[in-house]
Protein backbone atom coordinates (compact mmCIF):
# COMPACT_ATOMS: atom_id res chain seq x y z
CA UNK A 1 0.00 0.00 0.00
CA UNK A 2 1.67 3.19 -1.33
CA UNK A 3 0.32 6.74 0.38
CA UNK A 4 -0.19 9.56 -2.04
CA UNK A 5 2.11 12.63 -0.55
CA UNK A 6 -0.49 14.36 0.99
CA UNK A 7 -1.59 11.51 3.06
CA UNK A 8 2.42 11.47 4.14
CA UNK A 9 1.89 15.09 5.03
CA UNK A 10 -0.49 14.94 7.01
CA UNK A 11 0.74 11.79 8.99
CA UNK A 12 3.57 13.94 9.41
CA UNK A 13 1.85 16.83 10.54
CA UNK A 14 -0.48 14.67 13.53
CA UNK A 15 3.02 12.71 14.86
CA UNK A 16 4.42 16.18 15.26
CA UNK A 17 1.52 17.41 16.57
CA UNK A 18 1.06 14.55 19.26
CA UNK A 19 4.87 14.48 20.10
CA UNK A 20 4.71 18.11 20.76
CA UNK A 21 1.16 17.56 23.33
CA UNK A 22 3.45 14.73 24.68
CA UNK A 23 6.53 16.21 25.34
CA UNK A 24 5.73 19.88 26.44
CA UNK A 25 4.36 19.25 29.86
CA UNK A 26 7.52 17.04 30.37
CA UNK A 27 9.84 20.01 29.25
CA UNK A 28 7.49 22.30 31.66
CA UNK A 29 8.16 20.11 34.43
CA UNK A 30 12.18 19.46 33.99
CA UNK A 31 12.66 23.17 33.50
CA UNK A 32 9.73 24.08 36.96
CA UNK A 33 12.81 21.32 38.69
CA UNK A 34 15.68 23.20 38.21
CA UNK A 35 14.39 26.55 39.73
CA UNK A 36 15.19 27.72 43.05
CA UNK A 37 13.23 25.28 45.35
CA UNK A 38 12.19 28.71 46.93
CA UNK A 39 10.68 30.05 44.07
CA UNK A 40 7.26 29.36 42.48
CA UNK A 41 7.75 29.02 38.66
CA UNK A 42 5.41 30.79 35.77
CA UNK A 43 5.04 29.52 32.66
CA UNK A 44 7.78 27.37 30.76
CA UNK A 45 10.82 29.69 31.24
CA UNK A 46 14.85 28.02 31.60
CA UNK A 47 16.67 28.93 34.46
CA UNK A 48 19.73 31.05 34.39
CA UNK A 49 21.03 29.22 37.45
CA UNK A 50 20.06 25.34 37.02
CA UNK A 51 19.71 23.71 40.39
CA UNK A 52 20.23 20.45 39.65
CA UNK A 53 20.81 19.45 43.45
CA UNK A 54 16.97 19.60 43.27
CA UNK A 55 17.19 16.04 42.22
CA UNK A 56 19.10 14.79 44.76
CA UNK A 57 17.30 16.84 47.52
CA UNK A 58 14.05 15.33 46.09
CA UNK A 59 15.27 12.28 46.01
CA UNK A 60 16.57 12.16 49.64
CA UNK A 61 13.18 14.12 51.16
CA UNK A 62 10.65 11.84 49.09
CA UNK A 63 12.21 8.78 50.29
CA UNK A 64 12.14 7.51 46.67
CA UNK A 65 14.94 4.54 47.33
CA UNK A 66 13.00 3.20 50.43
CA UNK A 67 9.42 3.80 48.37
CA UNK A 68 10.78 2.00 45.11
CA UNK A 69 11.77 -0.84 47.38
CA UNK A 70 7.84 -1.20 48.28
CA UNK A 71 6.83 -0.32 45.04
CA UNK A 72 9.11 -3.41 43.54
CA UNK A 73 7.43 -5.85 46.58
CA UNK A 74 3.46 -5.37 45.15
CA UNK A 75 4.98 -5.24 41.41
CA UNK A 76 6.05 -8.75 41.59
CA UNK A 77 3.24 -9.73 43.39
CA UNK A 78 0.71 -7.95 41.42
CA UNK A 79 2.40 -8.50 37.69
CA UNK A 80 3.17 -12.18 37.60
CA UNK A 81 -0.31 -13.68 39.18
CA UNK A 82 -2.01 -11.27 36.80
CA UNK A 83 -0.35 -12.73 33.93
CA UNK A 84 -0.63 -16.06 34.71
CA UNK A 85 -4.64 -16.02 35.76
CA UNK A 86 -5.31 -13.55 32.49
CA UNK A 87 -3.80 -15.73 30.45
CA UNK A 88 -5.19 -19.21 31.54
CA UNK A 89 -8.55 -17.50 31.20
CA UNK A 90 -7.80 -15.66 28.13
CA UNK A 91 -7.13 -19.28 26.49
CA UNK A 92 -9.99 -20.66 27.74
CA UNK A 93 -12.24 -18.25 26.40
CA UNK A 94 -10.41 -17.59 22.82
CA UNK A 95 -9.84 -20.96 22.42
CA UNK A 96 -11.53 -23.52 23.64
CA UNK A 97 -15.51 -24.16 23.99
CA UNK A 98 -16.08 -23.11 27.14
CA UNK A 99 -19.67 -23.62 28.21
CA UNK A 100 -21.10 -19.87 28.84
CA UNK A 101 -18.16 -18.74 27.71
CA UNK A 102 -19.87 -15.84 25.73
CA UNK A 103 -21.69 -14.59 29.57
CA UNK A 104 -18.08 -14.80 31.36
CA UNK A 105 -17.07 -12.41 28.22
CA UNK A 106 -19.60 -10.16 29.12
CA UNK A 107 -19.53 -10.48 32.86
CA UNK A 108 -15.31 -9.29 32.68
CA UNK A 109 -16.48 -6.56 29.98
CA UNK A 110 -18.73 -5.24 32.47
CA UNK A 111 -15.79 -5.09 35.20
CA UNK A 112 -14.23 -2.50 32.87
CA UNK A 113 -17.12 -0.51 33.54
CA UNK A 114 -16.84 -0.19 37.17
CA UNK A 115 -15.22 3.60 38.62
CA UNK A 116 -11.95 2.43 40.76
CA UNK A 117 -12.92 4.77 43.36
CA UNK A 118 -16.37 3.37 44.01
CA UNK A 119 -14.48 0.31 45.57
CA UNK A 120 -12.12 1.72 47.98
CA UNK A 121 -14.28 1.47 51.17
CA UNK A 122 -15.66 -1.88 50.73
CA UNK A 123 -12.15 -3.25 49.67
CA UNK A 124 -11.29 -1.86 52.88
CA UNK A 125 -13.05 -3.42 54.96
CA UNK A 126 -12.93 -6.87 53.13
CA UNK A 127 -8.53 -6.06 53.84
CA UNK A 128 -9.82 -5.38 57.44
CA UNK A 129 -11.89 -8.37 57.76
CA UNK A 130 -8.87 -10.49 56.28
CA UNK A 131 -6.25 -9.14 58.28
CA UNK A 132 -3.92 -7.59 55.72
CA UNK A 133 -4.49 -3.99 56.04
CA UNK A 134 -1.13 -1.90 56.17
CA UNK A 135 0.54 -4.61 54.37
CA UNK A 136 1.80 -5.45 50.57
CA UNK A 137 -1.08 -7.96 50.06
CA UNK A 138 -3.63 -5.26 50.86
CA UNK A 139 -3.05 -3.75 47.70
CA UNK A 140 -1.85 -6.82 45.59
CA UNK A 141 -4.94 -8.79 45.91
CA UNK A 142 -7.38 -5.90 44.86
CA UNK A 143 -5.29 -4.65 42.18
CA UNK A 144 -5.27 -8.57 40.78
CA UNK A 145 -8.89 -8.52 40.75
CA UNK A 146 -9.15 -4.87 39.02
CA UNK A 147 -6.30 -5.68 36.23
CA UNK A 148 -8.49 -8.96 35.69
CA UNK A 149 -11.23 -8.02 33.27
CA UNK A 150 -8.93 -5.90 31.15
CA UNK A 151 -6.73 -8.67 31.11
CA UNK A 152 -8.53 -11.54 29.88
CA UNK A 153 -10.06 -8.90 27.50
CA UNK A 154 -6.48 -8.66 26.14
CA UNK A 155 -5.38 -12.21 25.91
CA UNK A 156 -8.78 -13.22 24.74
CA UNK A 157 -8.22 -10.72 21.80
CA UNK A 158 -5.06 -12.66 21.33
CA UNK A 159 -6.03 -16.47 21.36
CA UNK A 160 -9.07 -16.06 19.13
CA UNK A 161 -7.05 -15.10 16.27
CA UNK A 162 -4.72 -18.11 16.52
CA UNK A 163 -5.32 -20.18 13.62
CA UNK A 164 -7.39 -23.29 15.06
CA UNK A 165 -5.60 -25.44 12.41
CA UNK A 166 -2.59 -25.10 14.62
CA UNK A 167 -4.50 -26.51 17.94
CA UNK A 168 -5.94 -29.20 15.17
CA UNK A 169 -2.40 -30.18 13.84
CA UNK A 170 -1.34 -30.49 17.48
CA UNK A 171 -4.24 -32.86 18.38
CA UNK A 172 -4.12 -34.88 15.50
CA UNK A 173 0.38 -35.41 16.45
CA UNK A 174 -1.00 -36.72 20.11
CA UNK A 175 -0.30 -33.31 21.82
CA UNK A 176 -2.44 -32.90 24.95
CA UNK A 177 -4.06 -29.39 25.77
CA UNK A 178 -1.30 -28.67 28.30
CA UNK A 179 1.63 -29.39 25.90
CA UNK A 180 -0.45 -27.57 22.92
CA UNK A 181 -0.70 -24.51 25.84
CA UNK A 182 2.80 -24.48 26.70
CA UNK A 183 5.07 -25.14 23.49
CA UNK A 184 2.51 -23.22 21.00
CA UNK A 185 -0.16 -20.68 22.48
CA UNK A 186 2.22 -19.21 24.48
CA UNK A 187 5.30 -18.52 22.15
CA UNK A 188 2.78 -17.10 20.04
CA UNK A 189 0.74 -14.79 22.47
CA UNK A 190 4.90 -13.44 23.73
CA UNK A 191 4.08 -10.02 22.34
CA UNK A 192 0.22 -10.13 23.68
CA UNK A 193 1.97 -10.99 27.33
CA UNK A 194 4.93 -8.67 27.38
CA UNK A 195 2.34 -5.73 26.55
CA UNK A 196 -0.10 -6.39 29.13
CA UNK A 197 3.58 -6.76 31.24
CA UNK A 198 4.27 -3.28 30.88
CA UNK A 199 0.75 -2.04 31.08
CA UNK A 200 0.54 -4.03 34.21
CA UNK A 201 4.01 -2.60 35.56
CA UNK A 202 2.87 0.93 34.70
CA UNK A 203 -0.50 1.06 36.49
CA UNK A 204 0.72 -0.62 39.48
CA UNK A 205 3.97 1.44 39.74
CA UNK A 206 1.75 4.49 39.71
CA UNK A 207 -0.96 3.24 41.77
CA UNK A 208 -1.79 5.95 44.17
CA UNK A 209 -5.21 6.14 45.97
CA UNK A 210 -5.24 2.31 46.97
CA UNK A 211 -1.73 2.30 48.92
CA UNK A 212 -2.51 5.46 50.67
CA UNK A 213 -6.10 4.01 52.17
CA UNK A 214 -4.78 0.72 52.90
CA UNK A 215 -1.62 1.34 54.03
CA UNK A 216 -1.08 3.73 57.07
CA UNK A 217 3.03 3.69 57.01
CA UNK A 218 3.61 6.03 54.36
CA UNK A 219 7.27 4.63 53.71
CA UNK A 220 5.12 1.12 53.17
CA UNK A 221 3.58 2.80 50.31
CA UNK A 222 3.82 2.82 46.21
CA UNK A 223 6.68 5.16 44.99
CA UNK A 224 3.42 7.58 43.73
CA UNK A 225 3.21 8.38 47.32
CA UNK A 226 6.54 10.02 47.61
CA UNK A 227 4.97 13.01 46.78
CA UNK A 228 3.10 13.40 49.54
CA UNK A 229 6.15 14.04 51.20
CA UNK A 230 6.82 17.46 49.90
CA UNK A 231 3.45 18.25 51.87
CA UNK A 232 3.88 20.73 54.57
CA UNK A 233 7.81 21.71 54.71
CA UNK A 234 7.85 21.72 51.25
CA UNK A 235 4.14 21.98 50.30
CA UNK A 236 5.22 25.59 48.43
CA UNK A 237 8.38 24.43 46.30
CA UNK A 238 6.85 23.28 43.22
CA UNK A 239 10.80 22.72 41.84
CA UNK A 240 11.12 20.03 44.47
CA UNK A 241 7.83 18.38 43.61
CA UNK A 242 8.02 18.61 39.62
CA UNK A 243 11.76 17.00 40.37
CA UNK A 244 10.10 14.15 42.77
CA UNK A 245 7.55 13.76 39.78
CA UNK A 246 10.68 13.07 37.24
CA UNK A 247 12.32 10.79 39.15
CA UNK A 248 9.38 9.00 39.92
CA UNK A 249 8.32 8.11 36.01
CA UNK A 250 11.58 7.75 34.83
CA UNK A 251 11.40 3.83 35.46
CA UNK A 252 8.37 3.13 33.93
CA UNK A 253 9.82 5.43 30.84
CA UNK A 254 12.44 3.85 30.31
CA UNK A 255 11.12 0.33 30.98
CA UNK A 256 8.66 1.61 27.84
CA UNK A 257 11.76 2.60 25.64
CA UNK A 258 13.27 -1.03 25.95
CA UNK A 259 10.04 -2.87 25.03
CA UNK A 260 8.33 -0.26 23.06
CA UNK A 261 8.52 -2.98 19.63
CA UNK A 262 7.23 -5.73 21.63
CA UNK A 263 4.52 -3.36 22.85
CA UNK A 264 3.95 -2.23 19.20
CA UNK A 265 4.28 -5.39 17.65
CA UNK A 266 1.09 -6.64 20.10
CA UNK A 267 -1.34 -3.57 18.96
CA UNK A 268 -0.75 -4.12 15.64
CA UNK A 269 -1.06 -7.73 15.60
CA UNK A 270 -4.31 -8.77 13.77
CA UNK A 271 -3.68 -12.45 13.23
CA UNK A 272 -1.57 -15.09 13.35
CA UNK A 273 -0.05 -16.33 10.02
CA UNK A 274 1.57 -20.03 9.76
Amino acid sequence: MIASRTERLLGIILLSVAAIVTLLPLISMFSAALQPADRNPTGLTWPTDPQWGNFATAFETGHVWQLMGSSLVIVLGVVPLSLVAATLAGFALGSLQVRFGRGILVFFVLGLTIPFEALIIPLYYQAQSMGTVNTPWAVIFPLIGLYMPFGVFWMRAHFINVPRELSEAARVDGASLWREFRSIQLPLAAPALSALAILLFIWTWNQFLLPVVLIADPLQRTVAGALTFFQGQYSLSIPLLNAGALIIITPAVLLFLVFQRQFIRALVQGAVKG
